[in-house]
């Protein structure tokens, strides 16, 4: 059975979330848990936080899950709402400073051995 978490406008730039979201595809939810701990990216803490959100979603959803056996079937990132901001400029002028926001999703699966 899958469970989903979600994360919705984490203030972290798509690309930088999807550098980390990439590197734990595929991998079990106990091994891409310590891989995050030790990664030097900033993203990594929002998605250690919703893997961590994902796990214990699958517990309350099923009692008899073995938690050592998921495993994350899919992990997207997609861009959520631009903040715009301005900074002023010589000679009267501005620029636009865009702070993106990112939405990312985990979907485990618990792994069936045959």
């Amino acid at each position: 059975m899958d469970t989903k978490a979600t994360l919705k406008m984490a203030r972290i730039t798509p690309l930088k979330a999807k550098r980390v979201i990439d590197l734990i595809k595929g991998k079990r939810a106990a091994d891409a848990l310590t891989s995050l701990r030790f990664m030097p990216y900033r993203a990594a803490k929002h998605v250690e936080k919703l893997l961590k959100s994902a796990i214990a979603n699958a517990e309350n959803l099923n009692k008899h899950v073995d938690i050592d056996k998921l495993k994350i079937k899919t992990a997207y990132v997609g861009q959520g709402p631009v903040m715009k901001r301005m900074e002023t400029r010589a000679m009267g002028r501005a620029n636009i400073i865009k702070k993106r926001t990112s939405h990312i999703t985990i979907i485990l699966t618990e792994e069936i051995k045959k």
